[in-house]
């Protein structure tokens, strides 16, 4: 049996820190093991990616994939996520589902660029969802339940100001 205070690491496991700079005798003193002068030799210096005037691995391999500027980031919420909070009474399913309702119910955090409702889960309860998207899985599981989904889309940004 083993006690607490007999424990410990396996021979080799670990290493003592290695004391640069501390004299002729140490083996790694006045210069500590950095060669002399260079800008290697200073502190503060990282050279990362630097392969001595060669063109950087990260330069010389293709770019890949592509990101849209103007995608839309939404908070997807799933309908068996809603029934849960319903049955938990955090969501009054009688009144209008509204995002603001949703993001003070404690579903999502925050709204981005609107909230996206998909149909992962079972839903029993009759809802009135209004929300700025929804999977057509989703649109039939909360009809088949007796309730609406209105899918409103958000204004654009450049046509509000035009």
């Amino acid at each position: 049996m083993f006690k607490l205070n007999e424990l410990s690491d396996n021979e080799g496991a670990t290493h003592r820190r290695k004391r640069v700079g501390r004299g002729p005798g140490s083996g790694k003193g006045k210069t500590g093991g950095r060669g002399i002068k260079g800008q290697k030799s200073r502190s503060g210096v990282a050279i990362k990616g630097y392969e001595g005037g060669q063109m950087p691995l990260y330069q010389r391999l293709p770019k890949r994939g592509f990101n849209n500027i103007n995608a839309k980031t939404y908070s997807v919420v799933n309908v068996g996520l809603i029934q849960k909070f319903i049955d938990a009474g955090k969501i009054d399913a009688s009144a209008d589902l509204t995002e603001d309702a949703l993001i003070a119910s404690g579903l999502i955090r925050r709204l981005k660029d609107g909230i996206r409702v998909l149909a992962k889960g079972e839903i029993t309860s009759k809802i009135n969802l209004h929300v700025h998207g929804a999977s057509k899985g989703a649109i039939e599981a909360i009809e088949k339940a007796g309730g609406t989904v209105t899918v409103t889309a958000k204004p654009k940004a450049d046509a509000a100001a035009a």
